[in-house]
């Protein structure tokens, strides 16, 4: 298939090497199991073949997807959806509520994307068939693993008795894949050795921690970088809350994500993160991989990883397609380089005392109506400048939800706009208005 006009609607001209490697290999065999580093476009290289398999005349759900994270499972859904293919999808997820996720799986879609948990919570509840499932992605296997799917998982693969299409992707190599994915003899497709590509773009620099407070040297260094945008990790969440409560103390704009956060929180947080409302963002290594969220300059290890795997996936949130960017990794007295590391990196001498990154450029907007409201982002963007009275220029990234819309809207004239339209309506319907801090 000629996949040029569903390309067009993403403004992508053409596939990279390891796509049209992936669509070759998923059209020709059964079994295909790809092995790509974050941010080289996974997700493509096995919708469009996927989306070739669907058939409009069946009913039913033909493909499914599954994942490890609801993130990962959001962003799938949505770049299935910008293909504007004209076939049902439908998302589901642990967070999710189980009876909206019910209603709307009748009619069953076309693609069913979502996590291992909630999926296997329909088809024993039986809100799903399986019958005629032909296709199913494995996508970011590993992960899948690492956080324990593995019963989950079996069970979803032992329901699906027609498949005829198993697609597995991962960012490493797995030594061995499990017996209850049911392949015998995938194409395997190795990308791994692009990572090599992430090493000429990516700096590695260490900061040298003077005595055990790693957590001043932190935010020195959150300071020393500025404006870039840029992404701290922890090992744990106690840890993420206590580097957002020195920067709430210091008024730093900034955003945290972790499992134990409420998922429209998380969901804020990257809304913010991508729309530059932020750009700083503390998380655990649930926010290395998954993720929709733009090119970050630079990677702070404010913990080291536990595995080689973790700082891989880590620093691919940086230097990705060809960008460059940089990894600090903070030691303390007691903390060793990794002996995976094959060189010394450049050590970073921090200034002596914290220095206040500049104000942000954009904040964000919250508006109480969303997709089940009619409400799309030409509306949104029709009324803020008819009635708000902004520029174009003065208005950045709009992203509308279920039953919410955020819009970015700059830092120095999102009070002003409130004043404007905390009155006005959209689609002939009251609306709340207020900024989200």
């Amino acid at each position: 298939m000629n996949y040029k006009q569903l390309l067009s609607h993403l403004n992508i001209s053409q596939l990279n090497e390891m796509q049209q490697a992936s669509i070759d290999a998923i059209n020709r065999t059964s079994d295909v199991q790809l092995i790509s580093p974050t941010g080289s476009g996974k997700t493509l290289a096995f919708l469009l073949p996927i989306t070739d398999m669907l058939n409009a005349e069946k009913q039913g759900v033909q493909a499914m997807i599954v994942v490890p994270s609801r993130e990962l499972a959001i962003q799938i859904e949505q770049v299935f959806k910008q293909l504007k293919t004209n076939f049902k999808v439908n998302c589901c997820y642990g967070g999710h509520n189980v009876r909206i996720e019910k209603n709307s799986l009748q009619p069953a879609p076309a693609l069913l994307i979502g996590t291992p948990g909630r999926i296997a919570y329909h088809i024993r509840n039986e809100n799903i068939g399986t019958q005629s499932v032909q296709a199913l992605v494995l996508d970011e296997f590993d992960k899948s693993l690492e956080f324990g799917f593995q019963e989950d998982m079996a069970y979803i693969i032992g329901k699906l008795k027609g498949l005829k299409k198993r697609i597995l992707t991962s960012a490493t190599t797995l030594k061995e894949i499990p017996g209850f994915v049911g392949i015998r003899q995938a194409e395997v497709l190795d990308f791994s050795a692009h990572d090599e590509e992430l090493k000429t773009t990516l700096k590695l620099k260490t900061v040298r921690v003077a005595g055990d407070d790693k957590l001043e040297s932190l935010l020195i260094l959150i300071g020393k970088l500025g404006a870039q945008s840029k992404i701290v990790f922890c090992n744990h969440r106690d840890a993420v809350n206590r580097v957002h409560e020195s920067l709430k103390t210091l008024r730093v704009a900034h955003g945290i994500y972790h499992g134990g956060m409420e998922q429209i929180d998380r969901e804020k947080a990257l809304i913010k993160f991508r729309n530059g409302s932020t750009n700083l963002l503390i998380t655990t290594d649930l926010g290395a991989r998954g993720l929709d969220i733009p090119e970050i300059e630079a990677v702070i290890h404010y913990q080291l990883p536990t595995t080689e795997d973790s700082m891989i996936h880590r620093n691919g949130r940086t230097a990705r397609m060809h960008a460059e960017g940089t990894a600090y990794l903070l030691l303390d007295k007691h903390d060793y380089l990794p002996k995976y590391l094959t060189e010394e990196p450049e050590e970073v001498i921090l200034p002596d005392a914290f220095i206040a990154p500049p104000p942000v450029e954009w904040r964000t907007l919250y508006i109480a109506a969303g997709k089940k409201d009619k409400v799309n982002k030409m509306d949104i963007v029709g009324m803020l400048l008819q009635k708000g009275g902004l520029q174009k220029e003065e208005l950045g990234k709009i992203e509308v939800l279920d039953n919410s819309a955020y819009a970015a809207v700059k830092s120095n004239k999102i009070e002003g706009l409130l004043r404007l339209i905390r009155q006005e309506k959209i689609k002939n319907k009251k609306v709340k208005f207020e900024i989200s801090d």
